[in-house]
């Protein structure tokens, strides 16, 4: 049930994978949702999408009482709407969650337009995993309530929430996202505007290490998977773990931050990571990347 008293109302602007996650936890968790996006089809497949996604939960949750099952449903899907105005659909918002294309200028263009729309009490937040919250924020005027919301993937089940906070954002404010992530089920952590955030800026270098060591010979891809898998108790190795987020998304990243920081050896791009996505191999999602997954 929804808790926070300086949020209410939430507009997630973005009906993909990470903004329809999004839209399913705040609901479930009785905030009234808005989810906006480009088309009614896409809306339309992605409340599908959230329909299901809740039965499932619902089913895990109230295995044995169908009728609390049902009302859990239909209680979460009463508290979401869809819109394909975005200017109307913050009108009223308490917090907007922006969970969509990772391109600077797109997302200056979104909330720069947001910005004039939305109550001046609106926070605004984005979920974007690897681009700077300051420069995000820089096209809008409420600096001391913007922040960053990231969230992991699949939404519904991973409890992290990184809640970033930019120079300019008031202690309120993160306070207020804080609380917020709380309210909708996550474990949030505070961290400071940095390239990657905690997560990210830990995992992609890891793994970009280990194509490193792959290219230099210094052992082969099994025995460096199995070798963190043993020795350093992880589920699963650099490579896999490589596949299974997606080589095209690990040059994404690197590349941004190569751009920004040319002079840090941990963000130098990789050739063989390049050539790979360069062959359309990405990992699990086609089907090959550093390993053979079967036909997608």
């Amino acid at each position: 049930m929804a808790s926070s008293s300086a949020i209410r109302k939430v507009a997630v602007i973005g009906g993909g994978l990470m903004g329809s996650g999004i839209a399913q936890v705040c609901a479930q968790s009785g905030f009234k949702v808005v989810m906006v996006d480009q088309t009614r089809e896409i809306l339309a497949k992605a409340k599908g999408g959230i329909e299901s996604s809740v039965s499932r939960v619902a089913k895990r949750k109230f295995k044995d009482n169908p009728a609390s099952s049902t009302q859990f449903v239909e209680k979460t899907l009463s508290n979401l709407s869809t819109n394909i105005d975005s200017s109307g659909a913050v009108k009223d918002a308490d917090l907007v969650i922006e969970a969509i294309i990772e391109n600077m200028d797109v997302k200056h263009h979104f909330f720069r337009e947001l910005d004039k729309a939305a109550p001046s009490r609106t926070i605004f937040a984005s979920n974007t995993s690897s681009l700077s919250i300051t420069e995000i924020a820089s096209s809008t005027k409420r600096l001391d309530r913007f922040g960053g919301l990231h969230f992991f993937s699949p939404v519904p089940l991973m409890q992290l929430v990184e809640v970033v906070n930019t120079p300019q954002i008031s202690e309120e404010t993160m306070k207020t996202l804080m609380q917020f992530s709380k309210d909708i089920g996550k474990v949030p952590v505070r961290c400071k505007d940095t390239p990657g955030f905690i997560v990210n800026r830990l995992l992609v270098p890891f793994m970009m290490e280990a194509v490193r060591m792959l290219e230099r010979g210094d052992a082969s891809l099994e025995d460096i998977d199995q070798a963190m898998k043993l020795g350093a108790g992880h589920p699963m190795g650099p490579f896999t773990l490589s596949d299974f987020v997606g080589l095209d998304t690990s040059k994404f990243i690197v590349d941004g931050w190569h751009r920004r920081f040319p002079d840090n050896p941990l963000f130098k791009p990789s050739p063989l990571l390049n050539k790979l996505v360069g062959e359309g191999k990405l990992g699990a999602k086609s089907g090959e990347g550093f390993f053979k997954h079967g036909k997608k």
